[in-house]
């Protein structure tokens, strides 16, 4: 009796080891079947899975906290490149300082390269020494829904062109992205056309498509790259207009240095608030949830 007992548990804990390992390569199996993208900060991580979903495996090169104007990648950030499928970059000059030379060291000729701003219309710098140190152009197209659109169809393209099979996979996911961009848009359209203020102020010149979105006027502290403190000059500008313009809301973003904001807020009576860039992943919103809280707190800072 003991030796039946005995060989049964052995036939159940083979049973269950074979169980246990099939499942691992299972698991192993479907991460390897997923297209490997590589993305260079967090909001093109978050366009590439709203498309992509549980068929990418996405890897994000600058990490969460880290300004992109101002990364470099490091020996490990190249390799992620040698085996991926995809690429994807902002462009418009976001990545300048390093896309290219790090590019042209991986060794990957089967990678495709996106620069998911390729085809929107820029806005471009007018400070000579801005264009000098950064490039011609302001980058910040994904704080955008117009330009989130814009960015998620390259990506979409990519996918579809890597990765056929899944073609109608990855064009309903975009659908589906595009009308919660669209809803979203088309809420906050109207509430802005209901006031007569269009003017507020920010930590850095970092909504500047946000506001060809909905005819808004940005001013801001700090330029389109938050290089340095502003002037002494500059600031007793920017007071001015906060108190012509009867300025409530200083809106402070996460990559740049609340101090000056701060300060500024308490010089005209107005107060401090943050609002989210999505260059990194910040109180665990995705983009959708970062955008509506931007607009919600800017139209109510107008109103």
């Amino acid at each position: 009796m003991f030796k039946k007992l005995f060989l049964c548990f052995t036939l159940l804990c083979m049973v269950l080891s074979l169980s246990a390992c099939g499942s691992s390569v299972n698991t192993e199996q479907k991460s390897q079947d997923k297209l490997k993208v590589v993305v260079s900060f967090n909001a093109m991580k978050e366009f590439a899975e709203a498309i992509g979903k549980d068929k990418v495996d996405v890897q994000t090169i600058i990490p969460d906290g880290t300004e992109p104007h101002d990364f470099e990648p490091k020996a490990n950030d190249l390799e992620k490149l040698t085996t991926a499928k995809l690429f994807i970059y902002n462009g418009f000059g976001m990545e300048s300082a390093w896309v290219d030379k790090t590019l042209q060291a991986v060794n990957n000729k089967n990678l495709v390269v996106v620069e998911a701003s390729k085809g929107a219309t820029p806005i471009s710098n007018t400070d000579p020494e801005v264009i000098k140190e950064d490039g011609q152009y302001d980058p910040h197209l994904w704080i955008s829904l117009k330009g989130a659109e814009s960015e998620a169809a390259n990506i979409r393209d990519a996918f579809v062109t890597t990765d056929p099979a899944n073609k109608e996979y990855y064009e309903k996911n975009y659908t589906d992205f595009y009308n919660q961009l669209e809803q979203l848009y088309n809420e906050y359209d109207k509430k802005f056309k209901s006031v007569t203020n269009k003017n507020f102020v920010t930590g850095h010149a970092a909504f500047g498509y946000l506001s060809r979105d909905f005819g808004l006027n940005q001013n801001s502290v700090e330029d389109v790259f938050a290089d340095g403190e502003p002037s002494a000059k500059k600031l007793k500008e920017l007071t001015d207009y906060c108190k012509e313009n009867h300025i409530k809301t200083i809106f402070v973003e996460d990559m740049v240095s609340p101090k000056v904001s701060e300060a500024l807020a308490n010089e005209v009576g107005a107060k401090a608030e943050k609002i989210y860039t999505i260059e990194s992943k910040e109180d665990n919103k995705d983009y959708i949830q970062s955008m509506r809280d931007n607009l919600e707190k800017i139209y109510n800072s107008l109103i």
